[in-house]
């Protein structure tokens, strides 16, 4: 009885083991020295011409928050005759559309049966007409400063696809705090670490830039509610390299109370299964191929959450103390692990604050248990997460 415990404590601590081993892994790649991007700059030297820009916005019942996002767009140092607003306005108030109608955008109100922002973007694709060099895809929460796109130019001349560095706009309260943490951390380990490596950023869902023509082939192949990591699976597979943008800030509203955050989750847990089992298949052919980049993208798939980590470890370990004390080394070295990494993830600036609100970590994680009872991989319906 004592032999079979034993091994299915080593086969629990070996597969938590993997997630935590990857995030080390990449917290300490990036500690690495950050090299200017020079091919970037040499290019922005040469580079006469500006680029014309299409930016979409997809909002789905957004009144509270789109029009002061599209007004903070509009004040761009960019030239206005580069760029052009499309608001996709989806079951969103007379009032609000009447209002964007006032404005220098162009706005589309689609009827969907079910709506999702993928639906969005390919209604935009297939409505709006013009000569466009790259696409933006921003979230009705998200602002940015007047320099974005005169920034955004320089990197388009380099690259096909970039991810900005999105960051939090509000830290009202502890989940909001946390929420923006995550994220942090999510650009220090699947974005900045990567590219280090010469590896490809991981896309987030706004605040992403695409060469027109590669946006076009792609986003009507979207079919799901993780449209995000469904573009990155079929830029991954295509070889295209994203290219992560630290210093290009888009700010993001971050949720803030506990139902927002169960919903939120619900659809990233949701995203994550169904961009696993769409991956699976494909692996046999990317290794042939040498896809490392599509292959890293599978395993990140797999990874347990690091929220529902932190707290199944310290269980664990927990328990294992009480009752087989010479089994516990190994697990609270593993908790050790990960919360030096993820120490080493945070930006410095945000630590004192994060670690201040750790208690409601337990009560957030509870909330992502109950998600997995009712993730359904199979489903592609939409799920709103409601801004303040």
């Amino acid at each position: 009885m004592w032999h079979i415990l034993h091994i299915i404590d080593w086969v629990m601590w070996l597969v938590i083991f993997g997630s935590v081993a990857y995030v080390a892994f990449f917290a300490i790649i990036s500690l690495f020295y950050d090299k200017e991007d020079q091919i970037a700059t040499q290019a922005a030297a040469l580079k006469d011409e500006q680029t014309n820009f299409l930016i979409l916005y997809p909002a789905y019942n957004e009144d509270r928050v789109i029009i002061n996002a599209v007004e903070q767009f509009l004040l761009q140092e960019y030239p206005k005759s580069h760029y052009t607003v499309v608001v996709i306005s989806d079951h969103m108030q007379p009032g609000t559309n009447d209002y964007l109608r006032s404005l220098p955008i162009t706005l589309l109100t689609p009827t969907f049966e079910k709506s999702s922002k993928a639906k969005a973007m390919q209604y935009a694709m297939t409505e709006v007409k013009g000569h466009f060099d790259n696409v933006v895809i921003m979230d009705a929460d998200n602002v940015v400063r007047p320099e974005f796109l005169s920034q955004l130019n320089i990197l388009c001349s380099v690259y096909d696809a970039i991810q900005c560095h999105r960051c939090a706009k509000n830290a009202n309260n502890d989940v909001a705090v946390l929420d923006g943490t995550s994220e942090e951390i999510n650009n220090t380990i699947f974005r900045k670490a990567h590219n280090r490596l010469g590896l490809s950023s991981a896309l987030i869902g706004s605040g992403m830039c695409f060469d027109y023509e590669l946006f076009k082939k792609n986003v009507f192949q979207l079919s799901t509610a993780g449209e995000d990591r469904e573009m990155e699976a079929l830029l991954l597979n295509q070889e295209v390299f994203i290219k992560y943008a630290p210093d290009i800030h888009v700010f993001d509203e971050k949720v803030s109370n506990q139902d927002n955050f169960q919903r939120q989750r619900m659809r990233w847990m949701t995203a994550q299964i169904q961009s696993l089992l769409s991956n699976l298949p494909k692996i046999p052919q990317a290794i042939i191929h040498g896809k490392i980049n599509f292959i890293d993208k599978t395993i990140q798939q797999a990874l347990i959450p690091r929220s529902i980590l932190i707290v199944l470890l310290t269980g664990i370990a927990t328990i294992i103390t009480l009752t087989i004390p010479d089994w516990c080394e190994k697990w609270w070295t593993l908790l050790g692990v990960l919360a030096i990494s993820l120490y080493i993830a945070i930006p410095r600036e945000l630590r004192l604050r994060s670690f201040s609100k750790v208690l409601a970590i337990p009560g957030l994680v509870l909330r992502m248990l109950k998600n997995i009872l009712h993730i359904d991989h199979k489903n592609t319906d939409f799920i709103h997460t409601q801004h303040g």
